[in-house]
């Protein structure tokens, strides 16, 4: 029987993957397949791209619009951090985590098993499976497990996890040595993955490119081919897929804005209240949440955010659709039952950092000079895929787009299992042995446009969306003019 192993580098951009930081990955993307026009989902944070790997749902279906978001339907009236404990509460008080199905409980139906080992935030580790403890399946991190009781019994087995540290190697040779010894060998899910936290935590730190940077990215490199050694001395490689991936790309912090305070000095009222607006940062994009059918508050907030020299794109939600300026949440996979009213990307530029890498970004955290993520940037929205294995070509390079949101349903094709139709990624085909020439595959980009005269200033945005059958992608997007 086949078997799926994911590895994803957090953070990872294209031009890292290169023989001098990572002899494995490249020699490994040589091999396979190079989805050389890969895609985040918007806002290019780690739990909400994670959401989407193993929904197949844009944030606007999944419904974790961020990594610090407001789930109205538990408590309308303040902004949380998508992490662990606080999403176990989430779920106990009878609110879906997740407003989709994960690949763990899709495979759960057909008796099949999703097991995840993340280094990264609690948060992210706990959104692979919040549903393990009924369904199924096992979430493994530093920090906790599901099923509960797993987390003793592997430390019993294999001792307590090492510190945490930057880079973060010694967490993640951990977590590769429970892959091998304990969840491939043993448990033999039809789906495993394995999340490194670096080069993100490096990055966040030291920014991109800095010698911490690259010490993270080859050590992380070395966990990742000591993991196909391990799959080729095991006899294993022969019916093992391989998928490789990153959440999202990066950018270097050119200023650091302070969004909620600035909206409050701006003369709105915070929190949940008449005229309120609670806002959630997430780094390079920030969240605003205005009271129901308030449309006048939204819109005076539109206006405000457009005449700010840091503002790049705002889309808006149904809820306060035709805001002047605005483009829908809905373009960008957005609009959901936990859509904010307003999102913002924060303008950005193809500036290169002091180690020659493009895109510069404002940011709601970090120092500049620093790495960041969360904006529409092309540096960010554009990320790595490769694939190999028995299911999938050799040699090749795909210039089709694709996203995070497509890794679920092309899984379940792989794996032969059904579920993946209701999904808004698609299945990647055209990486398949048996698929369509990636030539053959009709895609299509556009721009879409906004402008509002603020009277001093017209404010102009512009969204570039590619698009594949009924699948979109966000290229990129920003203040234009």
């Amino acid at each position: 029987m086949s078997s799926i192993l994911v590895f994803v580098f957090d953070g990872l951009q294209p031009a890292q993957v290169n023989p001098r930081l990572m002899p494995n990955l490249s020699a490994f993307a040589d091999g396979g397949v190079t989805f050389a026009n890969h895609h985040s989902v918007f806002p290019t944070v780690t739990r909400v791209n994670a959401s989407s790997m193993v929904t197949g749902m844009n944030p606007g279906g999944h419904g974790l619009a961020g990594n610090r978001l407001v789930i109205r339907d538990f408590d309308p009236l303040q902004a949380m951090g998508a992490m662990e404990p606080e999403l176990t509460k989430v779920a106990k008080a009878g609110v879906p985590v997740l407003l989709a199905p994960t690949l763990a409980e899709v495979l759960a139906q057909q008796g099949k098993e999703y097991v995840a080992i993340g280094v990264g935030t609690s948060g992210n580790a706990y959104l692979h499976n919040p549903t393990a403890e009924d369904s199924g399946g096992a979430t493994i991190h530093p920090t906790f497990a599901l099923p509960r009781e797993l987390h003793e019994s592997l430390i019993d087995r294999f001792g307590p996890w090492p510190d945490e540290a930057v880079p973060n190697t010694s967490r993640l040779a951990h977590a590769t040595r429970i892959m091998t010894e304990y969840v491939l060998p043993e448990r033999m899910p039809a789906v495993a993955l394995i999340w490194s936290s670096e080069p993100d935590r490096a990055q966040h730190a030291a920014g991109v490119g800095s010698t911490l940077s690259d010490t993270a990215v080859k050590e992380a490199d070395g966990q990742f081919g000591y993991l196909m050694q391990w799959l080729r001395e095991t006899g294993r490689a022969e019916d093992t897929d391989v998928i490789v991936a990153s959440d999202h790309g990066y950018s270097t912090i050119s200023a650091t804005v302070g969004v909620e305070a600035l909206v409050k000095e701006a003369g709105f009222a915070s929190g949940g209240g008449p005229g309120g607006v609670i806002v959630a940062q997430n780094g390079g994009a920030a969240l605003f949440y205005t009271p129901k059918g308030d449309l006048d508050t939204a819109q005076r907030l539109a206006s405000w955010l457009m005449a700010q020299p840091w503002c790049g794109t705002i889309t808006a939600s149904d809820a306060v659709a035709g805001i002047p300026g605005t483009l829908p949440a809905s373009l960008v996979g957005n609009q959901g039952p936990r859509a904010p009213e307003l999102t913002l990307s924060f303008l950005w530029e193809s500036t290169a950092n002091q180690a020659g890498y493009p895109g510069s970004v404002y940011s709601t955290s970090g120092e500049p000079g620093t790495g960041q993520h969360g904006s529409m940037s092309r540096h960010e929205m554009h990320n790595i895929l490769f694939a190999g294995g028995p299911s999938f070509r050799s040699n090749i390079k795909v210039e089709t787009p694709s996203g995070n949101l497509d890794l679920a349903p092309t899984v379940l094709r792989v794996l032969g299992i059904p579920g993946g139709g209701e999904m808004h990624g698609r299945v990647l085909e055209e990486a398949l042995v048996d698929g369509p020439n990636a030539a053959d595959v009709e895609w299509s980009t556009q721009l879409h446009h906004a402008e509002h005269n603020l009277g001093e200033m017209v404010y102009r945005q512009q969204i570039k969306i590619s698009t594949v059958g009924a699948t979109s992608y966000v290229d990129e997007g920003n203040r234009v003019g």
